[in-house]
């Protein structure tokens, strides 16, 4: 007699599904199966690799793309060890993992979410050199030297040799264009790597690039997004710092992180010797001539670095007051005057703030339509999951914060925003309708995908309302629109005839280019060759095509050997700089960095 047993189909786990995903993956690598591993991602895919395997900020879409990838860089790159470090999560038919594995030059993590189709993201992050490790914890330096010495130094006569020596009988192998956040978290990092690099400022002191900007300047972004590297802020610093808070920190990290940093000191020009590999970089050193001969240029000049001021007719003949955003001092001199101020993003918002709050005047000159997100909403619904007291509470560190949002590849980072944007909309619903029924002309991106796509394609048309919106919705701070056609001795005039009375005009016009300051220091051509910095060729307004994939020029090679950019928010400042110190210090020990997918350049500024 035979019995029939009923079969149940049980479904493997998220981490069984994970591990024989990775399996696969490591057994087609180890082939050297590009077209294997390739059949392993889903149709519509995206594999984003941070300098792991293409020793360049890269991404790469569907299964030709990976399989594109995995031929040029296989050998060289020779990946194993491919396993989980935290139990896979799954949710909507999604499982996600976190994982890490090693090439030849290093160890990398990683995030990988997957479905029925196979991958459908794969980040893959280089975090250190194997050869090359960062003294941190067990490795870290002893600090002394115990025994007697003679003609022993001291830390502090140490510091002062390298600083007398660097840049004078020492050459540095990077030279840092700018000591603003993005110079300085670059400079800590290439110091803990032992890259002896020089971060090169034109103000007084480490943090005057926020000390000089108008006085009633705070951070829009909260702190746990803000940390530097290495150093995080304290556990009961302010949520939004205000800029001179922030100023007095940067400078104490310059000093505490022991970053090789010049003051006073601009570059007066820059140019590359392609027969020796160098570049020759003159410095202004407070009045004294310095020629520094590094390998490497680092322009750090920020996205808010070279201001663009507007040509206008009659801006000779203006009898008050006028001056770029930049330059602003603060509200206090113009108590009782007439304000216009030229623009609707961040900058022109917190300087009409100010200037309403000691009776001035002031009236905004919308010249196209701003996205504008309440503060509070966006910390909570658009930054809460991962950058909060709440992220923190529920174990999310910083890095793995960053590790998140770089997992999400930035051409289908629109479909993970717009319904974050939907919720806003719904939720301030009120406040929206108040602030275009006072006039404002409002956005909500092209593509309804909010402030980080704006941000992340043009680097402007956003405001996030600190209170300056409440402001305009009732109408104390004035609202015209249009273009400016010219100024005359007492005031704006704009393209429809309007006419603005003014003592003071402020510039809120935004800011150019990082690769304008290329074309300062070394020359058009050389700005040309390397092309437009940020921006992803979305093809949306200001963002023109085709598409790029990642950040223009940002965070790695460039068309001009030698060349690199750093900038961007705290956020960026502190998470690529891990990126760009690991490429430099790959090359200061001479590994070999054959780079996949170099950009092309489609657009000159």
């Amino acid at each position: 007699m035979s019995q029939t047993l009923d079969r149940v189909q049980v479904e493997p786990s998220a981490q069984a599904r994970v591990d024989a995903w990775l399996a696969r993956f490591e057994s087609a690598l180890a082939a050297r199966d590009a077209e294997a591993a390739s059949a392993l991602f889903a149709v519509d895919s995206y594999w984003r690799d941070l300098v792991a395997f293409t020793w360049n900020l890269k991404t790469v879409e569907g299964r030709a793309g990976v399989a594109h990838l995995l031929t040029a860089c296989l050998d060289a790159v020779d990946p194993s060890g491919f396993r989980t470090t935290e139990p896979p999560a799954e949710a909507d038919g999604v499982v996600e993992a976190w994982i890490e594995f090693e090439t030849a030059a290093g160890r990398g993590r990683g995030h990988l979410r997957l479905t029925d189709e196979g991958a459908w993201t794969l980040l893959t992050s280089l975090r250190e050199l194997k050869d090359f490790p960062e003294p941190r914890g067990d490795r870290r330096p002893k600090g002394v030297r115990h025994g007697a010495l003679e003609d022993r130094s001291s830390w502090a006569e140490e510091r002062d040799r390298e600083r007398a020596e660097l840049g004078y009988t020492r050459q540095p192998f990077v030279v840092v264009v700018g000591g603003g956040q993005g110079g300085i978290a670059l400079g800590a990092r290439l110091r803990q790597l032992g890259v002896p690099a020089l971060v090169v400022e034109r103000n007084d002191r480490p943090g005057d690039s926020w000390r000089k900007r108008y006085k009633s300047l705070c951070l829009h972004d909260p702190v746990w997004y803000d940390h530097l590297p290495y150093l995080p802020f304290p556990d009961n610093w302010p949520v939004f710092a205000p800029k001179d808070k922030i100023a007095d920190w940067l400078e104490m990290y310059t000093r505490v992180m022991e970053v090789p940093y010049w003051t006073r000191s601009t570059v007066t020009s820059a140019a590359f010797d392609e027969q020796a590999g160098r570049w020759r970089v003159v410095v202004d050193r407070d009045g004294e001539q310095v020629v520094l001969t590094p390998e490497h240029l680092v322009f750090a000049t920020g996205m808010s670095g070279k201001p663009n001021l507007p040509s206008f007719p009659g801006m000779d003949v203006f009898e008050g007051d006028q001056h770029h955003s930049s330059q602003h001092p603060g509200p206090d001199a113009y108590a009782g005057k007439k304000a216009v101020v030229i623009g609707s993003n961040n900058s022109a918002h917190d300087i009409c703030a100010a200037l309403w709050e000691h009776g001035a005047d002031v009236t905004m000159v919308q010249r196209s339509s701003t996205h504008v997100v309440k503060s509070d909403s966006l910390m909570e619904l658009g930054l809460g999951d991962l950058y909060s007291e709440r992220a923190v509470r529920a174990g999310m560190t910083t890095e793995k914060a960053d590790m998140v949002f770089a997992s999400l590849p930035y051409r289908i980072l629109h479909e993970f925003q717009i319904p974050i944007y939907d919720k806003i909309r719904e939720r301030d619903a009120e406040f929206y309708q108040r602030l275009e029924k006072a006039g404002f002309r409002h956005d909500w991106g092209d593509d309804g995908s909010g402030l980080f796509l704006k941000y992340l394609r043009r680097g402007s048309g956003y405001y996030i309302d600190v209170g300056a919106s409440e402001l305009v919705a009732d109408g104390k701070i004035a609202l015209a629109h249009g273009q400016v056609d010219h100024l005359t001795r007492t005031g704006v005039v704009l393209a429809d005839g309007t006419e603005l009375d003014a003592d003071l005009v402020v510039y809120a016009t935004g800011y150019g280019s990082m690769n304008g300051w290329v074309a300062d220091l070394c020359g058009q051509e050389m700005a040309d060759r390397v092309g437009k910095c940020w921006g992803l060729g979305s093809g949306t307004t200001k963002d023109p095509g085709p598409w790029e994939g990642e950040q223009r020029n940002m965070w790695k090679p460039t068309q001009q050997p030698g060349l690199w950019f750093h900038g961007g928010n705290l956020h960026q400042s502190r998470h690529y700089s891990l990126y760009l110190a690991l490429q430099l210090k790959a090359r200061y020990e001479g590994l070999p960095t054959p780079v996949y997918g170099l950009q092309e350049v489609h657009h000159l500024s």
